[in-house]
């Protein structure tokens, strides 16, 4: 099946390139910042900016996995957690959690303005809609919700939409911009401050003491009084954290459309496997319409299937029938669904970031601030909301035990499967798990019709990787890992790649 439009990020092809070196020798630093998306970057900044030593080490190009693959949608207008967390947690909470993400919010704009970055930022209405009507009154709730927690929040019933919706929670003065041009003025920042950033240097290993030592995989050791992980997933097992958390891919579709037909604001719905709206300003004047949706587990399969009904949505509902780009991302969710910022459970000097939940821009920046607070010895007002010791047995029992049934249920039934067929059931630019000489081998025929075969077992912890046709990957169903058709790591919490098999029948 051929789907229209390049497969590659619109942030990462309308920015520079970057170019950091991979460490000559062993190094020690104040901090060690592991990963370069928004939550690395973002965090090494302010802490460079308070005088601290620092250096990030990102696997491939900062900003350039997830961050480089979201949509750039920075609002604290998250979507149905205002309510939930006032009933669970109370109304303080709320405030506070609003408070945490609007000032993020404000702090880009700032720091923008401060450094002279050029990274499109634009002032928006952000909108949490539905459709159905027996949804209206719980989203006119959700709304009194988050006026109550500090946000200018309203409840309407018509938008800027080119269809109607039974309701809308409106929240002003957010902010839709370019992501990837921000972090990478950011990174140039940090270099001007002292910092350093190390690219194409995957961290492999983490052993915590005084210092810390971090193993990169081409051998230099980090010596490093504190680290920070602001990896998608908690890659590093002594953190162990991934049983609550579940991993979700999204898919996006981009096409130009007339600045006149710009809905005017950023939306979003859970309805239809979401469906997140926005645009960015071309440069002939037109917009760029950015759909984003039909989330799915990684593993799930039918890819191509939910980029048609995502091109379909756009062209049916804005007349956008120009994809230009498409591509996917992935996040994670906690099982409490606030995401896991500073102290790492058990440890002293290990500092974790994630559980972003698809709001991963505000979330990101508010990650920087907090871990500089804390790195600094200052302790914000939030800061246990997002405590990664935190635990509420009540609200997450039913998602933990859902989580690791699932994996069970993964882990236990791929194997019953047996893998049966043979290498000549793998089509063209195809993959399928096999067994050969008793084990789950992973075979990708390319184009040309070359083979390649690697382990099939996911070496975080041993569930069997299922093949992502339409982006031709390996993807682990059990917690999200992903790798590419010839085994190389592209998203943790497994931290090596897949290891060829040699062996291959004739």
């Amino acid at each position: 099946m051929t789907l229209p439009g390049t497969a590659t990020s619109y942030w990462i092809e309308s920015s520079a390139d970057t170019s950091y070196p991979s460490p000559a020798e062993d190094i020690e630093t104040d901090v060690a910042v592991v990963r370069g998306g928004i939550a690395g970057i973002c965090t090494a900044f302010e802490l460079t900016r308070a005088g601290r030593s620092v250096r990030v080490f990102e696997a491939g190009r900062i900003a350039a996995a997830v961050t480089g693959h979201t949509t750039g949608r920075l609002s604290a207008a998250h979507p149905w957690i205002y309510r939930p967390l006032r009933e669970r947690l109370g109304a303080e909470a709320a405030r506070r959690y609003a408070r945490s993400q609007q000032e993020a919010v404000d702090h880009v704009e700032a720091t923008a303005s401060e450094l002279g970055i050029d990274c499109e930022i634009e002032r928006r209405p952000s909108y949490v809609f539905t459709w159905e009507e027996d949804e209206a009154d719980a989203l006119r709730a959700e709304a009194d919700a988050v006026k109550d927690a500090g946000l200018d929040a309203s409840f309407v019933t018509e938008t800027d939409l080119p269809f109607a919706v039974a309701g809308a929670l409106r929240v002003e003065e957010q902010i839709q911009f370019h992501p990837r041009r921000y972090l990478v003025g950011l990174a140039e920042a940090i270099t001007a401050n002292g910092g350093r950033i190390h690219e194409n240097t995957r961290v492999t290993d983490i052993e915590e003491g005084e210092p810390c030592l971090l193993r990169t995989e081409h051998g230099a050791v980090v010596r490093a009084n504190e680290v920070v992980v602001a990896t998608l997933a908690p890659v590093f097992e002594q953190l162990r954290l991934s049983t609550r958390l579940s991993a979700i891919r999204e898919l996006v579709v981009a096409a130009p459309i007339p600045a006149d037909r710009d809905p005017g604001g950023m939306y979003i719905t859970r309805e239809l496997s979401t469906r997140s709206v926005r645009t960015a300003p071309l440069p002939d004047g037109r917009r760029l319409l950015l759909i984003t949706g039909e989330g799915f587990a990684p593993g799930a399969g039918h890819v191509a299937e939910r980029y048609e009904r995502l091109i379909d949505w756009a062209g049916g509902h804005f007349g956008a029938t120009d994809i230009t780009h498409r591509w996917s991302a992935q996040d994670t969710e906690t099982t409490d669904t606030l995401p896991w910022i500073g102290r790492a459970p058990g440890t002293d000097h290990v500092f974790v970031a994630t559980g972003y939940a698809r709001s991963g821009m505000s979330h990101g920046v508010m990650t920087g601030r907090l871990l500089a607070d804390l790195l600094t010895g200052r302790t914000p007002p939030w800061a246990d909301l997002y405590d990664p010791s935190r635990v509420h047995p009540a609200h997450e029992a039913s998602k933990t035990a859902k989580n690791v049934a699932g994996i069970a249920a993964h882990y236990v039934g791929d194997r019953a499967a047996g893998w049966t067929g043979s290498i000549e059931d793998v089509p063209k630019g195809g993959g399928r798990v096999l067994t050969v000489g008793g084990r789950p081998c992973a075979v990708h025929r390319d184009e040309h019709g070359n083979l390649t075969a690697v382990s099939a077992t996911c070496p975080h912890r041993g569930c069997v990787v299922a093949f992502n046709e339409t982006e031709r990957t390996w993807e682990c169903p059990c917690h999200g890992s992903r790798f590419a058709a010839d085994g190389s790591l592209l998203n943790g919490p497994a931290n090596r790649p897949l290891p060829p098999v040699t062996d291959l029948p004739d």
